[in-house]
């Protein structure tokens, strides 16, 4: 797996948290290098039917795609999910190439390191949170930097389980 370099090229609080961000999703991508797309489909948990290298790599794209678009931006929810289907983007992600999945969520990221570039950290969200707080960009950088670090625990754990290939 290709390593990737979390240290950040200045040590403001922004590049620091994008840096953390990007590496995080950097992660997320190296752990799918060279899997085939039999592979990319395949649910290891019996647990977790929809857990899947696709499945995942959808949902980090769907997740960020919320969080900027919906909540932070305001715009009219336009995701996969519905309320029969809340995880249907993971449902869905193998009927598509795990390529094209992969191409999709570095094409959406780098919109969203241009959107987080562009505004303050202290800018506060169009839509509120479950608690009806208005969250500030800051905590959804760190709220999607947990997330894409806490998923990518679990592509490190199905990918060794698919071929036994290990990683950061």
């Amino acid at each position: 797996m290709t390593r990737i370099d979390d240290t950040p090229p200045a040590w403001d609080e922004r590049t620091q948290l994008t840096t953390f961000l990007d590496y995080a999703r950097d992660t997320a991508r190296a752990k799918c290098e060279g899997v085939s797309a039999e592979n990319a489909r395949k649910a290891l948990l019996p647990g977790s039917p929809l857990m899947t290298l696709s499945g995942l790599i959808n949902h980090l794209r769907w997740v960020e795609y919320y969080w900027f678009q919906v909540v932070f931006l305001g715009e009219e929810d336009q995701g996969p999910w519905t309320e029969e289907d809340p995880d249907r983007e993971m449902r869905i992600a193998v009927d598509f190439p795990l390529a094209q999945l992969l191409d999709e969520y570095a094409g959406q990221s780098a919109r969203y390191r241009e959107l987080v570039a562009g505004n303050d950290l202290d800018a506060k969200a169009k839509r509120t949170v479950r608690d009806g707080l208005h969250v500030d960009l800051r905590w959804i950088l760190l709220h999607l930097t947990e997330e894409t670090a806490r998923h990518n625990g679990h592509l490190d754990i199905l990918r060794e389980l698919l071929d036994g290939t290990t990683g950061d």
